[in-house]
């Protein structure tokens, strides 16, 4: 998550939240918090509504669950915690629903599998019927033409 979204939800200016972290940065490992690129943050500024004197004078810092989580102990308020934990619901409900999309998607793979496997022989005789008869060898007696 984004700085100035975590603000917004928490109730607090971005430059708050930033100082805050600034202030404890010891709790924000690169796996917790990292700052977005130029590139990143301009990729990002042009999709969403800017301020009328361009963006962010800074750059952006993006929150992972357990910078989200750090976050309620850095800013030291029941809104923090309130905020924190309906974040960590939000983020487990999303783990759960990628695990369900994934054993679903391996259980269609599953059946793809089989199926090709089953219509295989089905598909090889559709064909060979399909073919042109030029290909196809007689059958049978065949009499002579002098008779």
């Amino acid at each position: 998550m984004l700085d100035f979204d975590l603000a917004k939800l928490y109730e607090v200016e971005t430059r708050v939240l930033k100082q805050a972290v600034k202030r404890n940065l010891n709790r924000f490992p690169s796996d917790f918090m990292f700052e977005l690129t130029k590139e990143e943050s301009e990729i990002l500024m042009s999709q969403i509504v800017t301020s009328s004197w361009g963006g962010t004078r800074k750059p952006i810092s993006a929150f992972t669950e357990q910078g989200v989580a750090m976050l309620s102990a850095v800013l030291k308020s029941d809104k923090a915690v309130e905020v924190s934990i309906a974040i960590m619901r939000a983020f487990t409900l999303l783990r759960q629903h990628l695990s369900d999309s994934k054993e679903l998607k391996e259980k269609i793979e599953e059946l793809e599998i089989e199926m090709n496997t089953k219509f295989k022989d089905i598909y090889e005789a559709l064909n060979f019927l399909l073919s042109p008869k030029s290909e196809r060898k007689p059958i049978g007696y065949k009499p002579n033409k002098k008779e």
